[in-house]
């Protein structure tokens, strides 16, 4: 089995090119910004469930996207790894059809590790993966799998602003005007871009108030297509974490292609 280490001083190295700014870069484009002392997360107090359950149509591919190797390691493999080296995680649970928990079972990590079956819906999947999270963890991290970029200090961030507000998430910036449209295709408005964020992943929740949505979500019969959208239903606050444009989720050979660009700018090493 592939396996791979990031070098302390390679590991947070981005390319300009694809348009990441370093954290004062970030913090001077946005203009003086008020500190606040953040909320202490513990040790071992995180628990990550990793979704790996998707089909990933769009890849066109003869497996699902997350197991296609990427510098020859399955692309869901790089975060399993990457969450493995946080103070902050206690465990990984990871959400995959069991004809491919071989996959996470051949790569040893320093963490305990545990699986769930995907459901047909993420909202089913994310719930089946948090019935396996341990009881006192202070918070759940959700995360995609086919996002092998995301920065372990952004997710450090997201994880305090969650202890601090009970669910944050990672998020960037729209670049693009985004337009409403109406059935016909004929432009309905033009939305206000300076308000407007994408949502990256992890989305981080303390467990019971996710317990609590999905009680609500499921009375109602809502369906949601992010794991915050829960925490909103039931009206409670979820922080924005600003994160980075270079977090990609992996979905179509185009963006295979940019992870590979990226993972070679960051120096990470790959071994069989």
């Amino acid at each position: 089995m592939a396996s791979f280490s990031l070098s302390a001083s390679t590991a947070r190295t981005f390319s300009p090119t694809f348009g990441r700014r370093s954290s004062a870069g970030r913090r001077a484009a946005r203009g003086p910004v008020r500190c606040v002392a953040a909320a202490t997360v513990e040790k071992d107090s995180v628990s990550v469930v990793l979704l790996a359950g998707g089909v990933g149509k769009r890849m066109k591919a003869d497996m699902p996207k997350q197991y296609l190797p990427l510098l020859g390691t399955p692309i869901a493999l790089y975060s399993l790894k990457k969450f493995a080296e946080m103070d902050e995680v206690g465990e990984i649970v990871v959400v995959c059809d069991p004809s491919y928990r071989d996959i996470f079972e051949g790569c040893p990590v320093s963490k305990p590790v545990k699986f769930a079956l995907p459901g047909k819906e993420r909202q089913d999947s994310v719930f089946n993966g948090l019935s396996e999270v341990r009881e006192g963890a202070a918070l759940a991290a959700i995360h995609d799998s086919a996002r092998p970029l995301v920065d372990l200090a952004d997710v450090s961030r997201c994880c305090a602003d969650a202890m601090e507000h009970g669910a944050a998430v990672l998020a960037v910036r729209c670049k693009a005007t985004v337009k409403e449209a109406n059935d016909d295709l004929s432009i309905a408005k033009t939305l206000d871009r300076s308000k407007l964020w994408e949502m990256q992943t992890p989305q981080v929740i303390k467990p019971d108030l996710l317990k609590e949505g999905f009680k609500l979500v499921n009375e109602k019969g809502y369906e949601v297509t992010d794991d915050v959208s829960i925490v909103e239903f039931m009206g409670e606050r979820v922080q924005i974490t600003e994160g980075s444009y270079v977090n990609i989720k992996v979905t179509t050979p185009e963006d295979m292609f940019i992870a590979e660009r990226l993972l070679n700018e960051q120096g990470v090493a790959v071994s069989a």
